[in-house]
């Protein structure tokens, strides 16, 4: 069974940074796009950044933004580690949601979608 489970949230100020962790369990990463959702009150839920691994091909991974947080936030995974990062720098009031991990199955996990429960950020001046 696949668990996920989001860590380093927190109250930060404008400017400020954090860094998110994803620990994921129960799956290989090899066979999946890993992804962060926000979700802020009355709004809904948005992709942030997503990190594909494609360990046969001649671009070994891609990462995508949202152009919201693009050159602010950077995605990362450690398949060894079993964990997936966001680091969140001059984060600003717009940021405060809570943030989701991903896991979106490829290749021979095609099909497959797990979900982390959340951790939540606010940015506050």
């Amino acid at each position: 069974q696949a668990q996920l489970v989001e860590s380093g949230g927190g109250l930060v100020q404008v400017g400020g940074s954090l860094r998110l962790s994803c620990a994921v369990s129960g799956i290989n990463l090899n066979f999946y796009t890993m992804k962060w959702f926000r979700q802020a009150p009355g709004k809904e839920r948005e992709l942030v950044a997503s990190h594909t691994n494609a360990p046969y091909s001649s671009v070994p991974w891609m990462t995508n933004y949202a152009d919201s947080v693009k050159g602010r936030f950077t995605i990362s995974r450690d398949n060894a580690k079993s964990t997936v990062y966001l680091q969140m720098n001059s984060l600003k009031e717009d940021d405060t949601a809570t943030y989701y991990c991903n896991a979106h199955g490829m290749r021979a996990a095609a099909g497959r979608d797990y979900w982390g429960p959340g951790t939540q950020v606010t940015v506050s001046s």
